[in-house]
């Protein structure tokens, strides 16, 4: 059993910057292969991928939408997921879910096992 719980969203104005934590609390043990993702889903919207990490080699992958302005990034010993956001804009406004994925990289929420709770971001002047 996985539990995730996120922080750090809030409300920004547009060009601002906010930093998304995640951490994973696991009863066993955190496998190297394991995928940790975020995504979004603004109101009338349907969940959609930001980005992903592999836990153990720390390789990433990124919506077109969040390329050079969203980092994924992680710490192994506090069992912790960063989503650092750059250059926000209001279309980035949203609520923001870290999830997990036992078998690998996928961008279909369907695909993963266990899901927080959210933090809103909100990008407004």
């Amino acid at each position: 059993q996985v539990q995730l719980v996120e922080s750090g969203g809030g409300l920004v104005q547009p060009g601002g910057s906010l930093r998304l934590s995640c951490v994973a609390s696991a009863s066993g043990r955190v496998f190297s292969s394991w995928v940790m993702g975020w995504f979004r889903q603004a109101p009338g919207n349907e969940r959609e991928f930001v980005a992903q990490i592999r836990w153990g080699a720390g390789t990433t992958n990124y919506a077109d939408s969040v390329k050079g302005r969203f980092t994924i990034s992680r710490e192994t010993a506090k069992n912790t997921v960063y989503l650092q956001m750059e250059n926000l804009k209001t279309e980035d406004t949203a609520v923001y879910y870290c999830a997990l994925n036992r078998r690998g990289y996928s961008v279909r929420p369907m695909d993963y096992d266990y899901w927080g709770r959210g933090t809103q971001v909100t990008v407004s002047s």
